[in-house]
């Protein structure tokens, strides 16, 4: 069974692959199937894959499938490499992955809305739908919102992921790490007539093209020092770095997996990218392609299990992009910017756990998070709609009894992210992550303030959008509700965001962990191993949880009327614009790179470029002026010239 392993990236590739030839003259039902049958054939396969592993002794799997490059000594073969770090994104990928493409199938035949948001006064960081010719469409040749171009890129999405997590070579590992940054680049982009939705598209290429720069000479420097691009061989053979190679291949590394993964100080793009339609966010926010960086870290742990400085750098980071992401999601308006710096300050709790060397914890909450994020999502794309594009949640109000479906799933989604005790996944993961900040070797006091702050902002934040959008008396008018795909797949992530817990259970609530005995090949200790005061600890995170959901309800239901009218002084309203604008990291970077760079390549343009180029000329045009002088047609002046030259011969001749 586990020599079908390559059908699981095969078949969206080729799902990818029709789409792109045929895309254009196939009808949107047979768009859809394509599209969501070849992601859930993968999903089917990655589930017999999981059967098959966990049904053998536990050892890792490799399939190596043709010789790619032999060069020197340089090798590389085309592979692909099961063990329980693989088999978990493999299951998590394709599941939610296939889960968000039915929703897609429905979603992305909507009508159009009005063609600019921004003009109505909409959110600052949401997806605008241009106006288009025809969108219920379904005959052979009529495709002008591009519905096969999404389903494409979204496969070619998926399957680049998991080219990315099953690789058994760097190499491998960073084609798939380039697939996913190329699609995101046209998924972002996707409806591209908005001027502001490419520019989106644009700095998310760019900026994650920095980590990935850092990742490849990460490359270059570990194949130089252990002569193999193999990842299980070049882990294996950490020790021959030495200290210093270690520690700065590991800092390339975590280079590599904060661009990607939008951590400080890569992070200004992800809320950029919600350009993208709501089912792009799901995807790259939930599943994909944030958490490569988690997984990349995860799959180098001997690297930076050599180098404790890089673990350190790794939890600081963690820790302050959770801290950072949670404070400037607090003073959001626009709702999908506000789940997209929720997503930094979540991804900033795995890479909190992976610094104090909580490996198992980290996949945990990267799991739970799978699907909590993608449920918060796809129920926010439901409002969305339901509003004809509505993204400001200041315009919202009053939609519990208009949309319950997406009020109840979206709660569902905020009380797991906020880690509300015992009954959601997010709280058995995030407690993870927390009891390792403080009792793991690695940990410090501040590493865990730090996590249980974040907490609190969390908790504050997501029930702030809940209470807003679905409590009040601002009832707007419904104009869209969701389809059976729609539904079916918000209902399933719900499930999935409670039961998902049972995954893990701390050892004061019975010890049941499977998946941290899974892990436990890979990072020793399981996920569940617990010490003294572990479930005072506990208590102290759930108290934290409920505290701020009770501050959420105080200050934006029970004090709302109150709070309206209160007029803030200007200190208050400068420390808003500076959480609003992502503690102005925008206008940093724009002044510091953007800017110099702009004037350098106008500089260089107008000015040196240009003048050399110029200058060239003109000493071409006036050699030629030259020369031509010298041809005047009489005979006298080129007899002068014969003599003068047979002159200059022979003195060059007598001083020789």
């Amino acid at each position: 069974m586990l020599e079908l392993l390559w059908l699981a990236p095969a078949l969206p590739l080729l799902g990818a692959l029709i789409l792109a030839l045929c895309g254009g003259l196939l009808p949107r039902r047979w768009i859809a199937t394509i599209g969501c049958a070849s992601v859930g054939m993968s999903w089917a396969v990655s589930v017999g894959m999981g059967f098959a592993y966990l049904g053998g002794p536990h050892r890792a799997f490799r399939q190596s499938m043709y010789e790619w490059i032999s060069a020197g000594g340089l090798q590389v073969s085309v592979g692909l490499y099961l063990d329980p770090l693989s088999l978990v994104m493999l299951e998590v990928v394709t599941f939610v992955g296939f889960l968000i493409h039915l929703y897609a199938v429905e979603f992305m035949a909507a009508p159009p809305s009005p063609p600019s948001l921004r003009a109505r006064g909409g959110g600052t960081g949401g997806g605008v739908r241009p106006p288009l010719q025809t969108w219920r469409g379904g005959k052979g040749g009529e495709d002008p919102d591009g519905y096969g171009r999404f389903f494409c890129y979204m496969n070619l999405f998926v399957a680049s992921m998991l080219i990315l997590v099953l690789g058994d070579s760097f190499l491998s590992l960073y084609l798939g790490w380039e697939g996913v940054g190329l699609c995101s680049y046209l998924l972002i982009g996707f409806w591209y007539r908005d001027p502001a939705n490419g520019r989106a598209a644009q700095k998310a290429f760019i900026v994650t093209r920095v980590g990935d720069t850092a990742l490849a000479i990460a490359l270059f420097l570990l194949f130089a020092r252990l002569e193999t691009l193999d990842i299980q061989g070049a882990m294996g053979a950490v020790g021959r770095l030495g200290q210093g190679a270690a520690l700065a291949a590991a800092l390339l590394v975590l280079g590599g997996a904060v661009g990607k993964s939008a951590q400080l100080p890569l992070q200004t793009w992800l809320p950029d990218a919600m350009a993208g339609p709501t089912p792009v966010s799901a995807l790259i926010h939930a599943a994909t392609m944030v958490t490569a960086g988690v997984y990349l870290i995860a799959r180098t742990q001997p690297l930076f299990e050599a180098s404790p400085t890089a673990m350190m750098v790794v939890a600081v980071v963690g820790a302050a992009s959770a801290c950072y992401a949670a404070a400037s999601a607090l003073a959001q308006y626009d709702i999908k910017r506000v789940l997209a710096y929720s997503t930094i300050s979540q991804v900033g709790y795995m890479f909190l756990a992976l610094g104090v060397g909580a490996w198992g914890a980290a996949i945990f909450h990267l799991v739970t998070h799978a699907f909590f994020k993608a449920l918060l999502f796809l129920s926010a794309g439901i409002v969305i709609q339901a509003l004809n594009e509505e993204h400001d949640i200041r315009r919202m109000g009053g939609l519990w009894r208009r949309l319950p479906v997406a009020g109840w799933t979206f709660l569902i989604g905020a009380c797991s992210l906020s880690a509300l005790p015992l009954v959601t996944a997010g709280f058995y993961s995030k407690d993870a992550i927390i009891w390792a900040a403080w009792s793991s070797p690695r940990g410090s006091p501040v590493l865990w303030a730090a996590a249980v702050a974040a907490s609190l902002l969390t908790a504050v934040y997501i029930f702030r959008v809940f209470f807003l959008v679905f409590f009040g008396d601002r009832a707007r008018e419904v104009e869209r509700r969701p389809g059976g795909l729609m539904i079916a797949a918000v209902i399933v992530l719900c499930a999935f965001a409670v039961l998902a817990g049972g995954l893990w259970l701390p050892p004061s609530l019975g010890g049941f962990d499977p998946l941290g005995r899974l892990l436990a090949g890979l990072y020793g200790a399981a996920v569940g191993e617990g010490g003294h005061g572990e479930a005072a600890f506990l208590g102290i995170s759930s108290a934290v949880s409920l505290a701020g959901i009770a501050l959420a309800y105080l200050l934006f239901v029970r004090l709302r009327q109150r709070a309206s009218a209160w007029q803030p002084s200007r200190a208050h309203l400068a420390a808003s614009r500076f959480f609003l604008h992502g503690w102005g990291f925008d206008s940093l970077y724009d002044h510091l790179f953007v800017r110099p760079y702009v004037a350098a390549t106008r500089l260089g343009r107008d000015d040196v470029v240009e003048g050399i180029y110029t200058g060239l000329a003109g000493a071409a045009a006036g050699a030629s002026r030259l020369l031509s002088a010298a041809q005047s047609g009489r005979v006298r002046n080129y007899a002068t010239g014969i003599l003068l030259g047979a002159v200059l011969v022979a003195m060059v001749l007598l001083i020789r």
